[in-house]
């Protein structure tokens, strides 16, 4: 992937900008608000797996709840300062590769940094709606991940473009089953920082996290292949109804229950990146 040229009155600030650790504690707290957001979801889907309450919600539902709470317009403040720093933080790796993961013409690199980029958008976009909460402006307008399927599908080649979308979230979900299979997130933790029990549970909550949200996202991806294949955006599914899906199964509970825990592990999962996590931001290049 090719860098920017930015002009030198502009590159030599932003290099500094980005590797100050200031940058790298923002994006250590996007990591814990992801972990928050992302917790919330499955321990609210878990509840409602095991008759307690709860629901099915996506990350938007698990905004609104924390907005709810006591203090829930501080706590949810914080909470978007962190999706702002993750959201930088993946542009930055999308752009200039801080990691140094690989040649810039491989494809399985460029791959990964595209998916930072949609990563960058998406919280980008969660943080704004987390803002509209806080100022009283977020109502909910409808089914997010119909609409966009509904617009995309007006489009010229319109169900090639959701297909090919269905296709990708679907292979995002099939690599993270992988990944946790392989355990290949090993590398990115610190771990000389780590104690022998640090890591054996980072790896458990990274593995059943990870694994969990692979699933998650081979639902979505189905659902947005058969909205293609029907041209009818109401096929398409989100987080929160991709979770309902799996509750109206056959032993629907305890699959629901199984992912929800799942994603607790992985917003668990998220903390301890928070904290141990490898962040390159001094080796940017730009």
């Amino acid at each position: 992937m090719i860098r920017p040229n930015l002009p030198t009155n502009i590159q030599k600030p932003l290099k500094q900008a980005v590797a100050n650790s200031a940058f790298e504690r923002l994006a250590r707290l996007g990591y814990a608000a992801k972990g928050v957001v992302y917790f919330v979801v499955g321990f609210l889907a878990a509840q409602a797996a095991f008759g307690v309450g709860g629901k099915t919600t996506d990350t938007r539902g698990a905004l609104e709840t924390i907005v709810s709470q006591p203090f829930g317009k501080f706590l949810l403040s914080i909470l978007t300062v962190g999706l702002i720093g993750y959201a930088l933080w993946r542009l930055v790796e999308t752009i200039y590769d801080p990691e140094h993961s690989g040649q810039a013409r491989d494809t399985k690199h460029t791959a990964k940094r595209l998916g930072y980029g949609f990563s960058a958008l998406a919280y980008g976009g969660l943080a704004l709606t987390a803002v509209k909460l806080i100022i009283g402006s977020g109502k909910d307008s409808g089914n997010s991940t119909q609409d966009w399927t509904a617009k995309l599908l007006a489009q010229p080649f319109g169900q090639l473009l959701v297909g090919l979308v269905g296709v990708i979230v679907t292979g995002v979900g099939i690599y993270y089953l992988y990944e946790a299979y392989k355990c290949k997130f090993r590398g990115n933790f610190k771990l000389q920082e780590m104690s022998a029990n640090e890591q054996t549970w980072a790896i458990r909550t990274g593995r059943f996290g990870i694994a969990s949200r692979g699933v998650v996202f081979s639902i979505i991806g189905f659902f947005l292949i058969q909205a293609a294949h029907q041209s009818d955006p109401s096929q398409a599914k989100g987080l929160g109804e991709a979770l309902a899906t799996l509750a109206k199964q056959p032993f629907g509970p305890w699959i629901l229950g199984l992912v929800a825990l799942g994603l607790i592990a992985y917003g668990i999962y998220s903390l301890v990146e928070a904290r141990y996590r490898k962040i390159t931001n001094s080796n940017v290049r730009i």
